[in-house]
């Protein structure tokens, strides 16, 4: 089974050395004050100094999101700002609070009843990793040799060609043997060991690159021993099915999705040549049949367990921002972030673009989280508010299964949930109003009058169709309800 708590949550993703400098107890060791300016464009080697005490003095800022999981890139040791270059897997990074750090803010934040997911780079580690760095030393007489996958000595880390297998031939970044079973047992150790210091799940980087079923058969067994609740999420940006059958992950980071919603949102607006040179690839413009068709194979793909908790995102680290994509049409940003919070699975937001934070590729879509309200996009951060505190208060958004209703041009209409509670959804995906005519469902007794619980409009249901008083506006959706609520 996956974890029930999923369903329920509203996942925010934290780059942590962007969120928030935030101030540590006194006496804890801090680094010297030598970061790149906050609001300064990033670069590939720079600190801004973002760490996990400012995200502590800003979960009420998260929590008025309606924001109840918390989403990490790495937290460990590293010597990179992503944290992708693991040195110590048991410790936080000195720069972002250490332990202590993490441990108050798992504290707080269980506290307010949200969920804490750290990222788990088990694929590879950085070179200055302690058992890399036993090889380098030591060479053919390090008992660390199998621990990597070497082709001759002396090694090259610093200099010449790598001689040993990276991620993507990167020298930084070399991969780990994980058919030795000293490697395997460390990194479950690695897992077990952070589940009993209290997160509540594990985001598999490049999961897929372990490609070795039986090390996630093992992973899950140890990491269900422990918190049979626990989320596991692997970054897969394709068909997932190998590992959605109940015996390795929980759900995948859901690209898919992402690519159909902004194919269909987006239209002849969206920045295809920038998404095409990302992890998003070439984005399809989509009508409401296409996307109607997109969708249905997405949610039938795989069990539904695992749909009902799919990390439903638009984009993250690795992709341009929202609202750089579409090119910062408001309306379509709306309607896009508005569909995460109606469709199957738990809805996803990268730090930053509730508040229309610009970005291209990396490092440019990773820059200092805006504080300064005066420079915010505040419809979009509303829009998010009110489409949480929906979702919240209705469970056929949290948990109702999905009927398409009507596909026809940029009009889209779906069902969420059966019988008398479930909700119907009508998007309008284009540049005019729309008057949106289609079947109630069967629940819906004649002459019974509906409410838009977004728009507050009104319909009725007549000869067994609804008729809304007004017309949908551009971009934008409503959620049916039979009756008043």
């Amino acid at each position: 089974m996956t974890p029930a708590w999923v369903k329920d949550a509203f996942f925010y993703q934290i780059f942590p050395d962007r969120f928030r400098q935030g101030n540590g107890p006194p006496g804890v060791p801090a680094p010297s004050d030598s970061f790149e300016p906050w609001d300064q464009k990033p670069t590939l080697k720079g600190f801004k100094g973002g760490n996990l005490w400012g995200v502590i003095e800003k979960l009420d800022y998260l929590q008025d999101l309606g924001v109840n999981a918390l989403y990490f890139c790495p937290v460990f040791a590293s010597t990179a700002n992503h944290r992708y270059h693991t040195t110590d897997y048991f410790q936080v990074d000195p720069v972002l609070g250490g332990n202590q750090a993490l441990r108050q803010l798992l504290d707080q934040a269980h506290a307010r009843g949200m969920r804490v997911v750290l990222d788990g780079v088990f694929n590879h580690c950085g070179r200055s990793h302690f058992a890399f760095q036993h090889v380098l030393e030591n060479g053919q007489s390090s008992p660390y040799l199998d621990w990597f996958h070497i082709h001759n000595f002396p090694l090259n880390a610093y200099s010449a060609r790598a001689n040993y297998t990276g991620w993507w031939n990167n020298p930084e970044l070399p991969k780990f043997n994980t058919a030795t079973p000293a490697v395997r047992e460390y990194l479950f150790a690695v897992a077990e060991h952070w589940l009993e210091f209290g997160i509540d799940g594990w985001r598999l980087d490049v999961a897929n690159e372990i490609d070795d079923d039986s090390f996630w058969q093992e992973f899950r067994r140890r990491v269900k021993k422990i918190r049979p609740d626990a989320y596991i999420v692997g970054e897969i940006w394709d068909d997932a099915t190998r590992w959605l059958k109940g015996d390795q992950f929980d759900a995948v980071m859901n690209y898919p999705l992402s690519r159909a919603i902004l194919g269909f949102v987006g239209g002849n607006v969206i920045n295809k040549q920038l998404a095409a040179t990302s992890g998003l690839k070439e984005i399809e413009t989509l009508d409401a049949a296409g996307v109607a068709g997109q969708l249905e194979a997405v949610l039938s793909r795989y069990p539904w367990e695992s749909v009902s908790v799919q990390m439903n995102l638009l984009t993250s680290h690795d992709t341009p921002r929202l609202f750089t994509l579409l090119k910062g049409e408001v309306a379509r940003v709306n309607l896009a972030l508005s569909l995460l919070f109606v469709l199957p699975g738990a809805p996803t937001v990268y730090y930053g673009d509730e508040t229309g934070m610009e970005g291209g590729h990396d490092p440019d879509n990773r820059r200092g989280m805006v504080w300064d309200e005066s420079r915010w996009q505040k419809p979009i951060r509303e829009t998010i508010r009110q489409m949480a505190r929906l979702r919240a208060r209705l469970p056929a958004l949290r948990r109702g299964h999905y009927q398409t209703m009507l596909a026809q041009n940029g009009q889209l209409v779906f069902c969420r949930g059966e019988g008398k509670d479930c909700l119907v959804v009508a998007v309008n995906a284009s540049d005019k109003p729309g008057r949106l005519s289609f079947q109630a469902p069967p629940a819906w007794p004649e002459g019974c009058s509906c409410t838009d619980l977004v728009g507050g409009k009104l319909g009725v249901v007549l000869e067994g169709g609804l008729e809304a008083a007004d017309p949908l506006p551009p971009f934008s959706l409503a959620v049916w309800h039979a009756g008043n609520r």
